[in-house]
C-alpha cells in the first residue's frame, strides 16, 4: 500500500505531530490537548469579567462626631527664668572657693574669695593719705586765721593814723596774703576729697574680694579652684552660674514663620522631653518674639512658653518637642479628609478602557484613577470655607453631598455645613472595579 494512503499517516498531519519523533510521544500528546484547554480558559475568564462590568467596590468610612484640636509643632531648650553670669571685678588669685555644683545660695552669700594682702595695703595707703590731707587743710586754715587777722590790724592801724601808715603797698599785700590763704584752704579741702575718694575705691575692691551671690539659686556651674589666677583685664571671667528658682522655667522654641501667625499669648502647650518620655508637661505661651531668626534660609520666631517644674524634674538645656494649641472645636462633624479627596472617574471612562486594544492588561495593571478637577483647575482639597462636595453610596449609586468644610488638623475635617450625620458612610476610596 503507498504510504501517503495510510490513515495513520493523515491522522498525524491532520494533528500536527508528524514533526515530531515516536519516542516523544507524551510531549506530542500535551500539545494537542494542553492548547485547546488553555484557550477554553481564557474565554471563560473573558465572559466573566464581561458579565460583571461596571461593578465598582468603595472604601468607605464613618463620619464621627467629637472634638478637634489644631496644633502647631516646634522645638526648643529650657532655661531658668533667670540665670546670672557671677565674675570678678578684680584680677588676683583665688584664695578659697565656699560653694559647689547644685549648692542652694541667698543674697550676699560668699562663693569665693580673692587674696587680699595687696588690697589691704591699698587701703591702709589710702588712709594714710587722707590723713595728711586732712592736716594739710588744718594749716591751710591757720594760715588763713593768720592773714585774715594781720589784713584786720594794718587797717586798723591806717584809720587811726588818718592814712598816714600803712602805707597802700602794705595794705595790698596782706590783702593778697589773704587771698592767697583762702585759696590754699580751699586746694587743701579738695586734697581731702580726693583722698577719701581713693579711700573708697580701694575698701571696695577689698570688698569685691569677697564673691558674692546676686540672687537666691542654684549653682548650675563653677569655673574656678582655689589657687588659680583671675585675669579681669578687658572683660570679667566668669566664675559660677547661678539660677534663680529652677520651679518656674521656661521653654524657648523656633516657631517657623507659616505658623506664627497663629501663634498668640496666652495660648496653652505641652511638650516632651527625652529624660521622661512617658510624661507630657503643659505649659502656656507668655511672649512671641517679634525679631525674627534665619537660620540657613530658614525663618523662626523665638516664643517663650512658662513652664511650672514644682518637681524639678526638668533641668536647664534640655531639649523639649512642644505642641501649642492654636484652636480647639468641641462636639463638630468630623469626616476624614480622604472623603473631600475623593473625586469619581469621569464618564466614559471605562468604555474608552474596555474599548482600547490592551482590555486585558488593563484588568491586570489597572491604570491609576482619573480626578476631576475644581473649577480653578487645581485637585485635591479646597481651603476651608469653600462649597466642597463628599459621596456616598445609597442603593447601589454613588451619590454626591454638597458641604462647607471648616477647621482641619491634617486628618479629620469639620463640617460647617451640609447633608451629614454621625455614623454615615463616606467614600474615601476604590477597592477593586470589575470590567
Amino acid at each position: 500500500m503507498n504510504k501517503n494512503e495510510d490513515p495513520g499517516f493523515d491522522i498525524e498531519q491532520t494533528a500536527g505531530t508528524a514533526w515530531f519523533p515516536d519516542k516523544n510521544k507524551n510531549r506530542r500528546r500535551l500539545y494537542v490537548w494542553g492548547v485547546p484547554v488553555l484557550l477554553v480558559i481564557l474565554v471563560t475568564i473573558f465572559v466573566s469579567t464581561s458579565n460583571n462590568a461596571g461593578t465598582v467596590d468603595y472604601q468607605t468610612r464613618k463620619v464621627s462626631r467629637g472634638d478637634l484640636v489644631m496644633t502647631v509643632s516646634a522645638t526648643g531648650n529650657l532655661e531658668p527664668t533667670n540665670q546670672v553670669d557671677v565674675g570678678s571685678e578684680l584680677s588676683g588669685i583665688i584664695e578659697t572657693v565656699e560653694v559647689d555644683y547644685n549648692d542652694a545660695v541667698k543674697v550676699g552669700q560668699v562663693l569665693a574669695r580673692l587674696d587680699t594682702d595687696k588690697l589691704k595695703a591699698q587701703v591702709l595707703q589710702s588712709k594714710a593719705a587722707l590723713e595728711s590731707a586732712q592736716a594739710q587743710v588744718v594749716q591751710m586754715q591757720a594760715t588763713l586765721k593768720e592773714a585774715r587777722a594781720e589784713l584786720k590790724r594794718l587797717t586798723q592801724v591806717h584809720e587811726l593814723s588818718g592814712g598816714k601808715v600803712p602805707s597802700q603797698y602794705d595794705l595790698d599785700t596782706a590783702e593778697a596774703a589773704l587771698s592767697r590763704a583762702r585759696a590754699d584752704e580751699t586746694g587743701a579741702q579738695a586734697q581731702v576729697a580726693m583722698a577719701k575718694a581713693t579711700l573708697e575705691v580701694d575698701e571696695t575692691d577689698l570688698a569685691k574680694a569677697l564673691i558674692r551671690s546676686p540672687i537666691n539659686g542654684i549653682v548650675l556651674s563653677r569655673d574656678v579652684e582655689p589657687g588659680q589666677t583671675v585675669a579681669a583685664s578687658l572683660q570679667a571671667p566668669v566664675l559660677f552660674t547661678l539660677a534663680e528658682d529652677l520651679s518656674r522655667m521656661e521653654l524657648h522654641v523656633d516657631v517657623d514663620e507659616a505658623d506664627v501667625g497663629q501663634v498668640r499669648q496666652g495660648q496653652e502647650a505641652t511638650f516632651t522631653v527625652d529624660a521622661h518620655p512617658e510624661r507630657v508637661f503643659p505649659a502656656r505661651i507668655s511672649q512671641v518674639r517679634y525679631g525674627a531668626t534665619d537660620t540657613n534660609g530658614v525663618i523662626t520666631y523665638e516664643t517663650v512658653l512658662s513652664v511650672d517644674n514644682e518637681e524639678l524634674l526638668l533641668r536647664p538645656g534640655m531639649t523639649a518637642t512642644a505642641d501649642i494649641t492654636v484652636a480647639r472645636v468641641e462636639n463638630a462633624v468630623l469626616i476624614p479628609n480622604a472623603a473631600l479627596r475623593f473625586t469619581p472617574r469621569e464618564e466614559g471612562t471605562e468604555e474608552e478602557e474596555s474599548s482600547s486594544g490592551s482590555s486585558m492588561v488593563s484588568k491586570i495593571l489597572p491604570r491609576p484613577q482619573r480626578h476631576k478637577k475644581t473649577s480653578d483647575g487645581n485637585q485635591g482639597d479646597s481651603a476651608a470655607g469653600a462649597q466642597q462636595q463628599v459621596w456616598t453610596v445609597k442603593d447601589g449609586v454613588l451619590t454626591p453631598i454638597p458641604v462647607t468644610a471648616g477647621m482641619t488638623d491634617g486628618i479629620m475635617t469639620e463640617i460647617v455645613s451640609g447633608d451629614i450625620e454621625p455614623g454615615m458612610e463616606l467614600v474615601v476610596g476604590i477597592m477593586s472595579a470589575k470590567k
